[in-house]
């Protein structure tokens, strides 16, 4: 039995993860877990998975809790996603936030020796060079758990690293994939959130349509498989159905296909090295399929992926920066206070006005994070 712990349990990736530990009762026992401002949904997942730690957003929610579950320790802010990342029982730990908040929990779980199931790309775009530092000092293990990053690591597995020519990451092209850029002036929220292939919380849905999530996969490849910026490719592929490749250099290519279920990847990383049934999994089909597409990607069409591969090349604070305007630009774009061009806008932006600082301890990225996102509310 493998005790889970989860953070961001109420978020999309988070809920999959439930599902995963639901249909294998045997196999799985979910701990601890987090969750923000979602109570009602945080008290179901308390009733149903009776975990012994729990933390919440605010206090106040904490203190509501503790009334109701006096038996389960309850535990609020960052303290408390710390205290959570970090607890004793816990084998796995998924890290299934939203955002640079998931930094400081990775960190500290990777000094407490837990194996980490990592959906937070975030973690390694603002702070790869000490996060893997510090999962090779404690010989931990930092199994992907985005479906691209699952399907490079499925596909490089028994194989030889220096047989490695290239990665190359597929990406559905988001909900503009057909639009043109004079098409994205007039785009709305709604517009943004209706994603072709998967289904998404909404900043990545946001991030998909902008192609800054493949931009921030690309730093995260970089990073999980210790590969160069020009080893690692991008190409459009409608259906979602190969997840992604690795090419050798015998010219050999092995994919990894299957239908756009998160659970799949999530439930790999679960398992690892093994894998277990998943019942609620669809079958792929290719015969109903009939045919796949690939396209190039246009970087002028899709700037933000542009941006992506030119901040993880220059390294040190600029992904950061990157990570951090784009956070903040799509909140603004969510809440109705900018267009969706201005999104790449803002970013643009801060890169360009930012000095880089090579080799960045985790203090100063931390505050190059906080001083960038202030600057792109100045913009707004």
């Amino acid at each position: 039995m493998k005790k889970i712990g989860l953070l961001g349990a109420t978020g999309s990736i988070g809920l999959q993860t439930l599902n995963v530990i639901k249909q294998h009762p045997d196999q799985f026992d979910l701990v601890a877990f987090s969750a923000g401002k979602n109570i009602k949904k945080t008290q179901e997942i308390i009733y149903e998975f009776k975990p012994k730690v729990v933390s919440v957003a605010k206090n106040d929610d904490a203190l509501i809790l503790k009334r109701e579950f006096p038996n389960v320790q309850i535990l609020s802010g960052e303290e408390g996603l710390v205290e959570v990342s970090v607890y004793k029982e816990t084998d796995i730990l998924v890290n299934a936030v939203i955002g640079s908040v998931g930094l400081s929990p990775t960190l500290q779980a990777i000094e407490a020796k837990k194996t980490i199931a990592l959906a937070n790309k975030e973690t390694l775009v603002t702070a790869g060079h000490l996060v893997m530092q510090a999962a090779n000092e404690n010989n931990v293990k930092l199994l992907p758990v985005d479906s691209e990053h699952s399907a490079i690591f499925q596909c490089l597995q028994g194989e030889k690293e220096k047989n490695i020519e290239r990665l190359i990451l597929t990406a559905s092209g988001g909900s503009f994939r057909d639009r043109t850029r004079e098409d994205l002036q007039s785009v709305t929220v709604k517009d943004a959130l209706n994603h072709p292939n998967w289904s998404m919380g909404a900043k990545i849905t946001i991030d998909s349509a902008t192609m800054m999530n493949k931009g921030l996969e690309v730093i995260e490849a970089h990073w999980l498989f210790d590969m160069p910026y020009d080893k690692i490719d991008v190409i459009l592929h409608r259906e979602s159905i190969i997840h992604s490749m690795v090419e050798y250099h015998d010219r050999s290519i092995i994919a990894q296909l299957g239908t756009p279920d998160m659970r799949v990847p999530i439930q790999y990383a679960l398992t690892y090295p093994d894998r277990s049934v998943l019942p609620a999994a669809k079958r792929l089909n290719l015969t109903e399929i009939g045919m796949l597409h690939f396209e190039s990607m246009d970087l002028d069409r899709f700037r933000c992926l542009r941006f992506a591969y030119e901040a993880g090349k220059a390294g040190g604070t600029l992904p950061t920066v990157l990570n951090a305007a784009n956070e903040a630009a799509v909140a603004a774009f969510l809440e109705g206070e900018i267009s969706f061009l201005q999104i790449e806008d803002c970013i643009e932006k801060a890169i360009k006005r930012h000095h880089v600082q090579a080799n960045p301890d985790l203090q100063t990225i931390q505050e190059v994070d906080l001083e960038t996102r202030q600057y792109v509310r100045s913009l707004i």
